[in-house]
C-alpha cells in the first residue's frame, strides 16, 4: 500500500475551487502512443458504498481518484469511515455509524450517494440522504430503489430535500425491477446481504460494475448466486467482513480514447483494458471502417482511413452505453454522410451536440435522435459543458478543431476521468488546464 495522503476524517474536496476550472486546447495535434485505462468510476462508488455493510477494514486498489470518488469519500466521513488515501488505492472502516445523515452538499455533486440509502438501512437500521444530484442529462428515477427498500420493510418518506428511511431489520423478498437500473440493483443488493432470510432479484442490470460490485460482496462473505444474469438471488448473512478487492478499468474512459484514436492521423495504445466490456463500441466503431486490433488487454487504434456513417441506438449492457453517446457523436461529425444517433436511456442528452455546432458541427436534434451531419470542418470556439461525458466530447471536439478552442465548466470532465488533460499531452495534444 502506498504511502497515505489524508485522513481521519476524511478530507472533503473544495467544489468552489475545482468549478472555476477552464480547459484550453489547440487542435490539429496528432495523438499518438499508449496511454493506461484507470479504474471504473461506476464500480468504485457502489463499492465504497459497500464499507457501511462492515466494521472491518476494505482496501480497495486500482482506484481512479476522480472528484466523484473523493466526494463519495468525503461522504464515507461524514457518517463515521476512518481511512486514507494513497495513490490509486482507498483502505477505509466504518466500526460506528457516528451519523446517518449525508449532506445536501455532497448528494448535489453525485447522485451516488442515494447508493448509501440500502448498505445503512441493513446494517444501521436508519438513513437520511438528500435527494441525488450529479449530471443535470433528463429524468434519473430511484423510485425502483425505494420500493424495492419499502418491500424489505424500510418505512421511508421525504423530509424537505432529504430521504429518510428506518427499519428494524430488512427482510428478503422476490423484486422484479419495472425497468432496467444499474443503481438501482447495486442498491438494493448490497441491502439483501444483511437481510434477514432470502432475496431473488428480477431484471437486474447487467452492467459489468455490477458484477464487479457483487465481486467485492462476496469477497466481504455475502452469499449470492447468479452474478452476470438478470436474476440474482442473495442469502442474507448477520455479518460481512473487510476485503481486499481490485477494480476493474474503466471501460467508459477506455471507450473515449478508442474513439479518440479513430480520428484521422492518430495512432493510439489503449492499455488496461477488458475488450469484452466494449462489444458494443467495438462493432459500430469496425463497421465504420475504424482500424483496430484488438489483444488481451489493449486496443490499437490508428486513424485515418474514411469512415463510414453510423445508426446508433443506446440502451442497457451489453447494447451501446449512454455514456459513449456524446464522445461518439464527436467521431460521427467526421464519418462520411449522415448518421443517426438515438437516446433511449436519458431523455435529455443531447446538451453536446450545441456546443459542437458552435465548433462547426451539423447536428440536428429530432426527438430521442440526433442526425448528424459527416465531414464538419471544425474551428476552435469557446464553448461551455454542462455534463461529465459532454465534457469528453467536447474536448474530442476541440482536439480536431483549428484554432483554439476554450472549454468552460470543465470540472464536470474531472469528475469522472483521472487525469485526462495529463494523458492527452502525453499522447501530443496541446491542452492546458486554466484556473478561473
Amino acid at each position: 500500500m502506498p504511502a497515505a495522503r489524508a485522513v481521519e476524517p476524511v478530507a472533503r474536496p473544495n467544489f468552489h475551487h475545482m468549478q472555476n476550472i477552464t480547459i484550453s486546447i489547440r487542435g490539429g495535434k496528432p495523438l499518438r502512443g499508449n496511454v493506461a485505462i484507470s479504474g471504473a468510476k461506476n464500480a468504485t462508488l457502489p463499492e465504497l458504498a459497500a464499507v457501511c455493510l462492515s466494521a472491518e477494514t476494505i482496501e480497495f486498489l486500482n482506484v481512479p481518484l476522480v472528484e466523484d470518488v473523493k466526494v463519495m469519500h468525503a461522504a464515507l466521513g461524514e457518517i463515521g469511515a476512518q481511512g486514507e488515501i494513497g495513490d490509486n488505492s482507498i483502505r477505509v472502516a466504518m466500526p460506528v455509524l457516528r451519523s446517518p445523515l449525508v449532506s445536501l452538499q455532497t448528494a448535489r455533486t453525485t447522485r451516488a450517494s442515494v447508493l448509501l440509502l440500502g448498505p445503512l438501512l441493513a446494517r444501521h437500521g436508519y438513513a437520511k440522504v438528500s435527494f441525488p444530484g450529479g449530471c443535470p442529462i433528463g429524468e434519473r428515477k430511484i423510485n425502483f430503489h425505494l420500493q424495492g427498500l419499502e418491500r424489505m420493510g424500510a418505512e421511508i418518506h421525504a423530509e424537505d430535500e432529504y430521504i429518510v428511511a428506518r427499519c428494524r431489520r430488512l427482510k428478503g423478498i422476490e423484486y422484479d425491477f419495472p425497468g432496467k437500473t444499474v443503481t438501482g440493483t447495486e442498491n438494493l443488493l448490497m441491502a439483501a446481504t444483511l437481510a434477514e432470510g432470502t432475496t431473488v432479484l428480477g431484471n437486474c442490470a447487467l452492467e459489468p460494475e455490477v458484477t464487479d460490485l457483487i465481486d467485492l460482496l462476496k469477497e466481504m462473505g455475502a452469499d449470492i448466486s447468479g452474478s452476470g444474469s438478470e436474476t440474482i438471488v442473495v442469502r442474507g448473512q448477520t455479518g460481512l467482513h473487510g476485503a481486499s478487492h481490485r477494480v476493474i478499468p474503466d471501460r467508459i474512459e477506455a471507450g473515449t480514447y478508442l474513439i479518440a484514436g479513430c480520428f484521422a492521423g492518430n495512432d493510439i495504445h489503449v492499455l488496461g483494458v477488458e475488450p469484452e466490456h466494449l462489444g458494443s463500441l467495438l462493432e459500430i466503431l469496425r463497421g465504420m471502417g475504424a482500424d483496430i486490433t484488438v489483444s488481451a488487454r489493449e486496443f490499437h487504434i490508428k486513424g485515418g482511413k474514411s469512415l463510414a456513417p453510423a445508426e446508433v441506438t443506446t440502451s442497457p449492457y451489453p447494447g451501446f452505453p449512454t455514456d459513449l453517446q456524446a464522445q461518439l457523436t464527436t467521431l460521427l461529425t467526421q464519418a462520411s454522410g449522415v448518421s443517426r444517433v438515438r437516446e433511449t436511456i436519458f431523455n435529455d442528452r443531447f446538451h453536446h451536440a450545441g456546443e459542437l455546432n458552435r465548433l462547426g458541427a451539423e447536428i440536428k436534434i429530432e426527438g430521442d435522435t440526433a442526425v448528424i451531419k459527416g465531414q464538419a470542418r471544425l474551428r476552435g470556439a469557446a464553448l461551455k459543458t454542462t455534463d461529465l461525458r459532454a465534457s469528453a466530447a467536447l474536448v474530442l471536439g476541440g482536439l480536431i478543431a483549428e484554432g483554439k478552442t476554450i472549454i468552460q465548466n470543465s470540472y464536470q470532465l474531472f469528475r469522472g476521468y483521472e487525469n485526462m488533460p495529463d494523458k492527452l499531452q502525453k499522447l501530443g495534444a496541446d491542452i492546458k488546464i486554466i484556473q478561473g
